[in-house]
């Protein structure tokens, strides 16, 4: 019961949009540690051979196990990303993969994503099926996302020093 409030209180907050990743990353990674789903980021496990012996039938209940667990991972993640991102990663089948593929889309270099970042601000424009909230909660997502970008980029200026 608790786990469903984390992860309802979650959603109202904030969904992957593909411009907040790095707050989502680690929003999802405390998320995921409370529910003792994070090792299904890090990782995979096959199904054992069939066979019939003693070991075969713990060796499988070990790979239900972690199974079921991984689907749990796999909806949590779904389930915390805005719905047009849903389709693009519903494909992957373990947690796992899903996460790396979300890293590497999303996770990018500094420069190509304060490039992106800023390249979205400027030509950004008021959709007219979006309130203005709606328009207003954008900008300031896209504002948020460029100063947590400038100040890891000073932070990791200073670590240079």
């Amino acid at each position: 019961m608790a786990t469903n409030n984390i992860i309802a209180d979650f959603n109202k907050r904030e969904k992957l949009t593909g411009t907040n990743y790095d707050i989502w990353h680690n929003k999802m990674t405390f998320l995921l540690n409370e529910q003792e789903l994070y090792e299904h980021l890090t990782t995979t496990m096959t199904r054992p051979p069939k066979g019939s012996t003693a070991q075969h039938r713990r060796d499988l209940e070990v790979f239900e196990a972690w199974s079921k667990k991984d689907s749990c991972a796999r909806f949590t993640l779904l389930n915390c990303m805005h719905d047009d991102l849903i389709g693009a990663y519903e494909h992957c089948p373990i947690a796992m993969e899903m996460w790396d593929q979300l890293r590497f889309d999303f996770g990018g270099t500094f420069f190509t994503r304060l490039r992106n970042l800023v390249l979205k601000f400027e030509i950004y424009k008021k959709e007219p099926k979006n309130s203005m909230d709606e328009h207003l909660r954008i900008m300031s997502a896209m504002i948020r996302d460029l100063k947590m970008l400038e100040m890891r980029f000073l932070i990791s200026s200073k670590s240079r020093l």
